[in-house]
């Protein structure tokens, strides 16, 4: 394929990714003559997908992308003129598609830590049916990674036992049997996404209207994550952030300083998870209180209250563990942040012409570089590595974080 791609596609949106949108065109273009009853090559079209890559390089993208593709309105058109990429992305089913409104597209988010055995169940009874608006019935499950033991074996049954018109498209970091059970692996088509350029991604930016300097500084610091880097560019806070997260470095002289920074990350963490969350926790209990006849005057209005307190209490449990979720995530990209600090550290120590993550930190990233050695800076990575590990396995987060810090300590 060459080096740009043919506009006006769903496939716009997939950041630097030529391979995988050739693959995925081409799977499309099979989608539609399946539809239409022509023969396809075996293997052109599967009904599962694993789409796999590092955060941030497009992967929930990808799958929504290549669902509009194959429920586009225009598909065997586009099908049959290969100068023309598949998903028009302007008719009513791929506009449906990409704002998640199509009827036969489900999507699976976790809004906790996991997702259930009862909620995939639910999925998959819905996937078997056939299709009311589109070519396809589709389930995209972000974050695969999340699934229970038990909501992956509800989904292998499915899976090995496919509806004629049913595509699953999970999303996963990786192909490891910690992210997807070998079963189910083995029963999609793999589609490995990469990090995005730099320059991919300020171009992105600047066609938002982003202003070139900033654009491009987003882009670099986001370490390739698409979504980090409009953050960037447009909240100043996500910046003030980023700035009080990479100064931790070169402040931890002392055990005292180790604590603080500890207790600035995770107090940090805490807030920005409840600035999300706490509009939406008052908003989803007023909704649910109304559902269920609380503050009503009819006659049932009593019985309705005494019997709404059952979900009341699932409601509030799911709200937590979404916060829990979050203040994790939020936590995570600060321990990117510092990783790609150390990274900077090893680049300037083996006089490396690479470019670093954090440019506007050469300042520190230079000290903490003459205050240690390659392999300290090595073991500094393993502590945060360490850190997110132990916070991935229920540690309390406090607990991890302050023994990280003390991992990070100068000497």
């Amino acid at each position: 394929m060459t080096a740009t791609l043919p506009s006006g596609s769903v496939f716009d949106r997939l950041i630097g990714q030529l391979a995988a949108v050739a693959e995925l065109s081409r799977a499309a273009r099979a989608a539609a003559e399946v539809v239409a009853g022509r023969p396809v090559q075996p293997g052109a079209m599967t009904h599962a997908w694993l789409f796999t890559g590092p955060p941030g390089s497009g992967r929930s993208v990808a799958a929504r992308s290549f669902a509009a593709a194959v429920q586009c309105d225009r598909a065997e058109e586009l099908s049959q003129a290969p100068e023309s990429l598949p998903g028009c992305g302007v008719c009513t089913s791929c506009r449906a598609v990409l704002h998640g409104s199509h009827p036969d597209v489900q999507s699976v988010v976790p809004e906790g830590l996991s997702i259930g055995v009862n909620e995939m169940r639910a999925v998959v009874a819905t996937s078997a049916r056939r299709p009311s608006l589109g070519r396809w019935q589709i389930v995209i499950i972000e974050d695969a990674d999340r699934l229970t033991e038990g909501a992956s074996n509800a989904l292998l049954k499915a899976i090995e036992e496919p509806a004629d018109r049913t595509i699953f498209l999970l999303c996963a970091p990786s192909t490891h049997p910690d992210d997807v059970i070998v079963t189910i692996r083995s029963r999609c088509r793999v589609v490995s996404l990469r990090i995005p350029p730099a320059e991919s991604i300020a171009d992105v930016l600047r066609a938002d209207g982003v202003e070139a300097g900033l654009a491009l500084w987003a882009a670099q610091a986001s370490g390739g994550h698409v979504g980090r880097a409009r953050r960037l560019a447009r909240d100043e806070q996500a910046r003030e952030r980023r700035k009080a997260v990479l100064a931790i470095p070169a402040s931890l002289t002392s055990m005292q300083a180790c604590f603080i920074a500890a207790e600035h990350l995770v107090k940090t963490a805490e807030a920005e998870a409840k600035v999300t969350t706490s509009e939406l926790d008052v908003s989803e209990t007023e909704e649910l209180k109304v559902a269920l006849g609380q503050g009503g005057t009819g006659k049932g209005a009593a019985t309705a209250a005494r019997g709404s307190a059952g979900a009341l209490k699932d409601l509030e449990r799911r709200q937590k563990s979404r916060a829990t979720r979050l203040q994790r995530d939020a936590l995570d990209r600060a321990l990117v942040d510092l990783a790609s600090f150390y990274r900077d550290v090893l680049l300037v120590q083996a006089g490396s012409r690479v470019t670093p993550s954090h440019p506007d930190f050469a300042r520190d990233v230079s000290s903490v570089a003459k205050a240690i050695t390659q392999a300290g800076a090595l073991q500094r990575l393993d502590g945060i590595l360490a850190c997110r590990e132990a916070i991935e396995l229920n540690v309390k987060p406090r607990f991890a974080v302050e023994a990280m810090t003390l991992a990070l300590r100068l000497p």
